[in-house]
C-alpha cells in the first residue's frame, strides 16, 4: 500500500484502525520534519504537541481489548529503516536540554533515577511506529494494530511518556521564568547516586535556552 492509498477515500474515517494509523503517521511525518532542523526555534514546543497527540493514540490502544494477529508468526516486514540520522540531528538541535533524568518504573520502591536522552527516546519511538506502519501499508491492519498495542505496553508508551515529561518540564521552566538547575557534564553511561540526581550537561539557564528553543518566559 503506497502513501497515496494510506488514507484512501474508501476507508471509513471513523474506523479505529484508520484513526490510529492517522495519528501515528502524523507523528512520524512531524518528527521527521523537526529533525531536519529547518525551524529549530519552534522544535521543543512542537515536539511537546506531537508527543502529546501520539500518547492519545497510545492511550486508546492501551484501553482497547487485546488485539490478536491473524497469523501465529509475524510476517517479515523487511529491513528496519535506519533512525541514526534522525537521532543525531535531534541530538544536535536539542543539545542544551537533550539529557534528562527518569525513573524507569515508578512502582519499584527506592529506584534511583537514570539519565536518558530525548533524541534517543524519539528515535526509538519512531522505530517502533515505523515497524507497525510497514504492516499497515501492506494491508496487514490487524498485524499493525497488534504491533502498535504490544510495543506501546513494552516500549514506546513508557518512552514517549518520559519524553513528554521532559519536554513539558523544559517549557514550564521557561514560561514560568524558573531557571533550570545547573547542568554540568552528565554522561548517560555513568552511574547515578541513590540520594539525588544532579542535572549535569553544561551550564544552562532558562533565559539562555528560551531564545534558541523558541519559547518566551512569563514576564
Amino acid at each position: 500500500m503506497s502513501d497515496a492509498t494510506l488514507h484512501a477515500t474508501h476507508q471509513n474515517p471513523d474506523d479505529f484502525a484508520v484513526q490510529i494509523a492517522d495519528q501515528i503517521e502524523s507523528f512520524l511525518v512531524a518528527v521527521t520534519e523537526v529533525a531536519k532542523g529547518d525551524e529549530p526555534d519552534s522544535a521543543v514546543p512542537f515536539l511537546l504537541l506531537e508527543v502529546s497527540q501520539l500518547l492519545l493514540a497510545g492511550g486508546r490502544l492501551g484501553a482497547h481489548e487485546d488485539i490478536v494477529p491473524d497469523e501465529r508468526y509475524e510476517p517479515d516486514p523487511g529491513p528496519e529503516a535506519d533512525v541514526d540520522e534522525l537521532r543525531e540531528n535531534l541530538a544536535r538541535m536539542l543539545e542544551p536540554i537533550d539529557v534528562y533524568s527518569e525513573v524507569f518504573d515508578p512502582y519499584e520502591p527506592r529506584k534511583a533515577p537514570v539519565p536518558a536522552r530525548i533524541s534517543d527516546d524519539l528515535a526509538d519511538v519512531i522505530a517502533d511506529l515505523r515497524h507497525g506502519m510497514v504492516h499497515y501499508r501492506a494491508g496487514r491492519t490487524t498485524e499493525a494494530l497488534w504491533w502498535w498495542q504490544f510495543s506501546y505496553f513494552s516500549n514506546w508508551g513508557s518512552t514517549a511518556s518520559a519524553t513528554l515529561r521532559a519536554l513539558q518540564s523544559v517549557v514550564a521552566h521557561v514560561r514560568l521564568n524558573q531557571p533550570l538547575a545547573e547542568l554540568d557534564g552528565l554522561d548517560i553511561d555513568q552511574g547515578m547516586g541513590d540520594d539525588t540526581l544532579e542535572f549535569e550537561a553544561g551550564k544552562v539557564m532558562a533565559e539562555e535556552i528560551a531564545g534558541p528553543l523558541g519559547m518566551r518566559p512569563v514576564t
